[in-house]
């Protein structure tokens, strides 16, 4: 009988080693900070001045956390489309996943960046890439790729305006000339 007592006590012991050990885990879990307060599929986000777009944000997948601070992820990627003064589509930026400081009006991008500007046809190519929302800038302290009609250029980083209009490239590494096909053959 003794024996049998030792063993229940330990038993008992061992589930409440365990069930401190899972209650500690589920505190973690259910912290404020933590769990998202929004989560929606297939979003679709516009940003527009006195009536005019001038930028519209499509995601698969938005979750928003609350807490000190407001924060919304974009775990599945986004894509944000800027429009010009008529409503045409003038630049975009893509990213695989993007995290944005709602409070601060930064978005970080990361994971095969690309940056178009649909009238100079140009694309910029990096991994990672800050677009601060409130001065419509963004930066890169990433190495970037530049691909237009007629050259390629390979840099250490970049700032640029949002609409990719106007840019500084640094370091630049290597600028090679894309000669046309078409020339060639007449």
């Amino acid at each position: 009988m003794l024996r049998l007592t030792h063993i229940l006590l330990a038993i008992t012991g061992m589930m409440w080693v365990s069930c401190e050990n899972s209650l500690s885990v589920v505190q973690e879990l259910t912290r404020e900070d933590t769990l998202s307060a929004v989560r929606a599929s297939d979003v679709v986000y516009i940003r527009s001045d006195s009536g005019d777009v001038y930028m519209q944000l499509t995601a698969p997948l938005m979750l928003r956390f609350t807490g000190s601070e407001l924060i919304t992820e974009f775990p599945e990627g986004f894509e944000a489309v800027f429009f010009d003064s008529i409503g045409m589509p003038s630049s975009r930026i893509r990213a695989e996943y993007g995290i944005n400081r709602e409070t601060e009006q930064l978005m970080l991008a990361e994971r095969d960046v690309e940056v178009e500007n649909f009238q100079t046809k140009e694309v910029m190519y990096t991994q990672s890439l800050t677009w601060n929302q409130r001065l419509r800038t963004i930066h890169s302290r990433s190495a970037v790729k530049i691909s237009s009609p007629d050259r390629l250029i390979f840099g250490d980083s970049l700032t640029a305006s949002e609409d990719f209009s106007r840019r500084t490239i640094f370091n630049i590494r290597a600028t090679f000339e894309i000669e046309d096909d078409d020339s060639q053959t007449e």
